[in-house]
This record gives structure tokens, C-alpha cells and sequence, in this order.
């Protein structure tokens, strides 16, 4: 009675483990030594299109092929050889398992995303032939779909966020903060590597009298096709563009000498003023222009008086080359306070 009563009891036991290993939300498979498919639940059925009937007693890679050889083999292998548990993540391995949410899926070949983790267990049916013949692989798949798609979005909305932080919500170009610190890291690197370093101030001529003639959205107009304008002749890696605020902009010319710097500055005003945008506010020209002032740090001249030590003096210089500029007419390129008119 006593035998009956634990027999009936294990078949108990038996059935509620069978049930729940059915209940998983998970993929959940287990292999013999010789990788054959002892154990495969519905959750396994349902998204890999192999029913039970079909997997079980079969080699584990021979149902899927295209993992013999790769990762998930070599896990399984070291599992029962050498009792050595491994998780495939899935930032590494994103979809190793041709597994589907659905049919519909399934058709349209988007599997599912999933995180393996691959356990070794022993069943206590070790024989003569030595220890490890009664070692099992557990195979428990995670669909991770959904956490995969969620760490895109924070990733993209991060993304987003940086560069909303260091661009102009109006150009598009980069902002104030983005230019302060890219000639700090420029005036650094150019004291390391002892080469030029070169900045570009521009201002658009009479832009108070554009937006008291023609309304802010106007000007807002011209500020963007400007910035356009100029953003795309500075293209190289050396090259930043940056609006500094209002209707100025400024340019950090990394590696740049001051005649190059100078004839940049040139082609800049004249690229602004083949735009051919009218004006006609009193005092003005008859078309849209700018006014630039050059600057450059230079390392020979990095310890005498003037030498724009710091980003600050960098920045005055350029900025009192622009005033000169403007001095002498608007629609003008000064370099160390000299005025160059259009050719």
C-alpha cells in the first residue's frame, strides 16, 4: 500500500512537472549526450514550426542546421562535455534560432529576438563507462523581442537628445555649446601637435534692418538659407561651422594657416552674395552679405603678446577682425584688422 501510495504520488509529481514545463513562457529544450531532443515543450512547438512529435529523438543541429559549427554548438558541446553552463546574449547574437512571434512572421522572415542560455545537469544514471554519461543539456530560449526594441528607442531618443544638445534648433547646425568646446579641444590639440589654428567670425550685413523691413520669419529665412549656404562649402573633418548666436556665425579651421584661412573666408562672402537674396532695407546694399573677421592662433608666436593664448583671446581677435570689416564697408574679409574688399 505504502509502494502504491508513492508510486501514485511520483506519477503525481511527474504529471505537475510535465505540465509546467509545458506552462513555460520560454523555450525549453533538453539534450542527451548525443544532442538527440529528449524533452521539448509547446512554447518551442509553437514559435520554431517543429512539432514535439517531429523534434524528439532527433539531433538538436540537424533540426537547426545552420547553427552547426557557431556558437550555440560550441555552448551545447562544452555543456556536456565539459559540464560548462554559457549565455548567448542577444546584443551578440541577436537571432541565432529561426524562431517566429507567428505565422505571419514567419512569412515575412522577421524572427524573434532571443537571449539562450544553455545549462548542464546531471540525471544521477552515471554507469560504469565513467561520470558525465548521465549529464543533460537544458536549451532555454527568451524571446526578447519587445527589451531588444525598447533599448533601440532609448538608444535612438539618446541619440535625439545629444544632438539636440549640441545643434541649432533654427539651422541645424551646431550650437553655441558645440562650438565652445570644440575650439577648447581644437586649441589643445593644436598646442600637442604645434600646428595653426584658425577661426572664422561672420555676421550678416544689416540683419536688424531685414527683420524691420520684411518680419522675423523672413529673416529666420535667411539665417537658414545662409547657414545652408555656408555649411555646405565647409565639409571637411577639420572644418566647423557653428551659428554663435543671433545672425553670427563662426568656423573653427583646425590645421589652418592664415592665407588659407583667408582665402576660405573669401569664398565664403562670395557664395553668400551669389545667393543674390534682396535686400532693400535703408542703409543697405541691394542684396543679403556678410561681413568676416579671421583669426589664428599660430605656435611660433604661441608665448609673445597677441598670440590668442586661450580660446577667449582667439575668439576677441576674430571678433575685432570682424568689426574691422564692417568698418570698412560691410561685405568684407578682415585678417589681423586688415580689410579685403571684394575682387
Amino acid at each position: 500500500m505504502k509502494r502504491a501510495g508513492r508510486d501514485e504520488a511520483a506519477g503525481a509529481a511527474a504529471a505537475l512537472l510535465a505540465g509546467a514545463f509545458e506552462a513555460l513562457d520560454v523555450g525549453a529544450v533538453v539534450l542527451d549526450q548525443a544532442r538527440r531532443v529528449l524533452l521539448w515543450n509547446g512554447w518551442m512547438s509553437r514559435h520554431s514550426g517543429h512539432a514535439a512529435a517531429a523534434a524528439l529523438g532527433r539531433d538538436f543541429f540537424a533540426l537547426f542546421h545552420e547553427q552547426a559549427g557557431r556558437r550555440l554548438e560550441a555552448a551545447v558541446r562544452q555543456a556536456l562535455r565539459d559540464n560548462f553552463p554559457a549565455v548567448l546574449s542577444h546584443s551578440l547574437h541577436k537571432a541565432p534560432l529561426p524562431l517566429f512571434a507567428d505565422r505571419a512572421a514567419r512569412d515575412g522572415g522577421c524572427r524573434m529576438r532571443q537571449a539562450i542560455a544553455v545549462t548542464p545537469f546531471e540525471v544521477g544514471i552515471a554507469d560504469r563507462a565513467g561520470a558525465g554519461e548521465g549529464r543533460r543539456c537544458l536549451i532555454q530560449v527568451n524571446d526578447v523581442s519587445a527589451a531588444a526594441l525598447r533599448e533601440k528607442l532609448l538608444r535612438t531618443h539618446a541619440l535625439a537628445l545629444r544632438e539636440q544638445s549640441i545643434s541649432d534648433g533654427l539651422t541645424g547646425i551646431a550650437n553655441r555649446r558645440h562650438f565652445d568646446a570644440a575650439i577648447d579641444k581644437e586649441l589643445r590639440r593644436a598646442r600637442r601637435s604645434g600646428r595653426p589654428l584658425s577661426m572664422l567670425m561672420i555676421d550678416i550685413d544689416h540683419f536688424k534692418a531685414y527683420n524691420d523691413q520684411y518680419g522675423h520669419q523672413r529673416g529666420d529665412d535667411i539665417l537658414i538659407r545662409v547657414a545652408a549656404t555656408l555649411a555646405a562649402r565647409l565639409r571637411r573633418p577639420l572644418e566647423l561651422l557653428a551659428r554663435y548666436g543671433g545672425e553670427e556665425f563662426a568656423v573653427v579651421l583646425a590645421e589652418t594657416a592664415p592665407p588659407q584661412a583667408l582665402l576660405l573666408a573669401q569664398a565664403l562672402r562670395q557664395l553668400v552674395a551669389q545667393l543674390a537674396i534682396p535686400h532693400g532695407a535703408a542703409g543697405a546694399g541691394a542684396h543679403v552679405t556678410v561681413s568676416i573677421g579671421v583669426a589664428t592662433w599660430r605656435p611660433l608666436l604661441q608665448q609673445t603678446a597677441g598670440a590668442h593664448g586661450d580660446a577667449a583671446a582667439l575668439i576677441g581677435a576674430a571678433d575685432r577682425a570682424l568689426y574691422a570689416a564692417k568698418r570698412a564697408g560691410r561685405d568684407r574679409v578682415a585678417c589681423d584688422g586688415q580689410a579685403v574688399g571684394p575682387p
